[in-house]
């Protein structure tokens, strides 16, 4: 019976793993394209976001819709139509640079944001369930987002060297050998999950599908946003996502557009903060099993608040040398951001959703609805920026911080123990 197990889950983890790659690789390339657009479509700061922001924004449309889709048909049914989606929302996103319309390139960011709302629907509640929950499903999560990270940190550096070591000659054209890899990662995903058995433990049953047609499908007097703990959750992820895309997202921009930095320098170090997210995320695996998804939380929350307000407080004439190249200190700080972000995603899942049985699978929709915040938070800030300055507009992240170790020191605790989840 083991044997079975592995035979059937060992390739379902593998895609889950590559999904995840696809996930961060697809998002990170709106984020990237930020700087593209504020010269090529003289976007303002905060308009450079709203790529993002329309990838983001696609979440809150088509979270609870994802799953439902979910769990009536399944997660290879789901995955495959979230790759073909993908496919076609990048290929909006290639063209919009020959159409030279913005309008095209939003619309392309919100159609790729649907596609990757329906993959994070797959892989977190796959891989949470194939680990068994608990400190082995946080584990199993952590590894998923190693990969995750490998697919952040490719695309902001590729975009950057693509462009040059100047804002004034960054177009989409110029980035579309990037948009053509990510095309081409869709369709190979697609045939690899087509002919992978895939096991589905929420799909509905039969009897429950028999029911539902018939109208006559048992009602459920609770509902996931019955437990105090997944909502503040949920209201956790809307900020974590928010931090996670903005620290380099409003970096980018910034170091971007410095005479001494340039947008292929700043694209690499927003490529190190991702992979500062890979170095952490393979720790957080490798200690999964033995520290607690609350301890994790604590302490990346904390390190975060810290990193942020010497960021902020660093004097942009204070620099480190690289190589040939000499760069602002605060850039730094930034980057080893990731290695507190790193950690976030899997502990607030984790956290938010024990406990909660048979609402895990509706749980992950509304939980991937509030991942809007990644677009809405940097759009916020960005149009902080416009006002008062891209590193004080860092306060903003701040705060946002302060409620995740909230969370991490009193709000997950499940104190709704008495409904059924069986």
């Amino acid at each position: 019976m083991t044997e079975t197990k592995k035979q059937n889950y060992t390739p379902a983890i593998i895609v889950m793993f590559a999904l995840f790659f696809m996930i961060a690789f697809v998002t990170n390339l709106a984020g990237s394209m930020g700087v593209v657009v504020t010269n090529q479509f003289g976007a303002s700061k905060a308009l450079s976001q709203l790529g993002t922001l329309a990838n983001f924004i696609a979440y809150a449309c088509m979270g609870i819709p994802a799953g439902i889709i979910l769990r009536r048909k399944g997660y290879k049914f789901t995955a495959l139509a979230a790759v073909i989606v993908g496919f076609i929302g990048v290929a909006i996103q290639f063209l919009s640079g020959y159409a030279e319309s913005f309008f095209v390139y939003v619309l392309g960011a919100f159609v790729a944001g649907f596609s990757m709302c329906m993959l994070n629907i797959v892989v977190n509640p796959m891989l949470n369930t194939l680990g068994g929950g608990g400190n082995k499903g946080n584990q199993l999560i952590q590894m998923g987002g190693s990969c995750n990270s490998i697919g952040g940190t490719i695309a902001p550096i590729m975009v950057g060297w693509l462009v040059g070591g100047s804002i004034q000659d960054a177009t989409v054209a110029k980035a579309a050998p990037v948009m053509i890899i990510a095309m081409a990662i869709f369709a190979i995903a697609f045939l690899v999950i087509l002919f992978t058995k895939i096991p589905e433990p929420h799909m509905e049953t039969a009897e429950e599908k028999a029911a539902r047609l018939a109208g006559n499908a048992k009602k459920d007097e609770h509902s996931p946003l019955s437990f105090r703990h997944f909502v503040l959750g949920a209201i956790a992820i809307f900020f974590y996502v928010g931090i996670e895309v903005g620290i380099p997202n409003t970096a980018n921009i910034h170091f971007s557009s410095l005479a001494n930095v340039g947008p292929a320098i700043a694209g690499t170090f927003i490529g190190a903060y991702w992979f500062c997210m890979l170095i952490g995320r393979l720790i957080g695996s490798a200690i999964g099993g033995k520290v607690s998804s609350k301890t994790m939380l604590i302490t990346t929350s904390g390190v975060a608040i810290l990193f942020l307000i010497l960021a902020m407080f660093t004097p942009e004439s204070s620099t480190i040398t690289i190589g040939k190249n000499t760069v602002p200190m605060s850039l730094g700080f930034l980057t080893l951001f990731g290695l507190c972000t790193s950690v976030m995603w899997g502990s607030i899942f984790n956290l938010s959703t024990e406990g909660l049985g048979k609402y895990t699978a509706p749980a992950s929709g509304i939980f991937m609805t509030l991942v809007c915040g990644g677009g809405i938070i940097p759009f916020l800030q960005n149009l902080l920026a416009d006002k008062v300055g891209s590193m004080p507009s860092y306060w903003l992240l701040v705060a946002c911080l302060a409620f995740l170790l909230f969370y991490g020191l009193a709000g997950h605790k499940n104190v709704n123990k008495d409904i059924p989840v069986e």
